[in-house]
């Protein structure tokens, strides 16, 4: 699959130091911050700093040093926002997974018991 990214998208923009954000966390591959609209008492999103549109194309073309630390940056999120009962770590991939926004990233959820994902 090929991949055209769009750096008009909001993460982009995040990135860029154009939107604000209520970081949480941030290493030179990853940048963690609260979702604006969350779905639990923890929300956060973990995006990679490069251009990558989903977590099949991260997977393909990130760097070991860049998903290393992008998932350092999910490790250290664990730490910081209290999830050692439990959470949900998201990723939505394109129309069918109800990707919003064309840069991939990872929602953090918990801070509480979740339903299951999916119904029977």
């Amino acid at each position: 699959m090929e991949y055209a990214y769009d750096d008009q998208n909001i993460f982009a923009k995040i990135l860029r130091g154009e939107i604000p954000n209520k970081t949480v966390f941030e290493n030179d591959h990853a940048l963690a911050f609260h979702d604006i609209q969350p779905q639990a008492p923890v929300h956060v999103l973990v995006i990679p700093k490069g251009p990558y549109m989903s977590l099949d194309h991260f997977a393909r073309d990130g760097s070991a040093e860049e998903q290393a630390g992008f998932f350092g940056a999910i490790a250290a999120v664990c730490d910081l926002v209290g999830v050692e009962q439990g959470f949900r770590g998201i990723s939505n991939t394109r129309a069918h997974g109800v990707q919003d926004v064309p840069h991939y990233h990872m929602h953090i959820i918990g801070g509480k018991q979740l339903g299951r994902m999916l119904a029977d």
